[in-house]
């Protein structure tokens, strides 16, 4: 029963958020019939034009010494997962020569 619940819920939030159409939110406002809108030179606001492109600034010299501190963590992870994947597998072969013997 809660299965069935979860996804009714589920149903109607996606039902809800696909229904809302951003169309309407993007349109602008509404304009009652007959007003024209006209654009005079006069009023054309200037943009400022950007020097620098837009986003962080990444130094290759910092980027490089994280690539290799993330290399060497991850070189240190697999040692030790072969470590522990060694002692599993001596243990299981030490368990099975007892069961063996008994």
């Amino acid at each position: 029963m809660a299965k069935l619940r979860g996804l009714v819920l589920v149903g109607l939030l996606g039902a809800v958020l696909f229904t809302a159409s951003p169309a309407q939110a993007l349109a602008g406002p509404v304009r009652p019939a007959g007003v024209s809108v006209t654009v005079s030179h006069a009023s054309v606001a200037l943009v400022p034009v950007q020097t620098q492109p837009p986003g962080p600034v990444l130094d290759p010299a910092q980027t490089d010494k994280a690539n290799t501190e993330k290399t060497r963590n991850k070189l240190i992870a697999a040692l030790i997962a072969v470590v522990l994947l060694g002692i599993v597998i001596w243990g299981r072969k030490i368990r099975s020569k007892r069961a063996k013997g008994s």
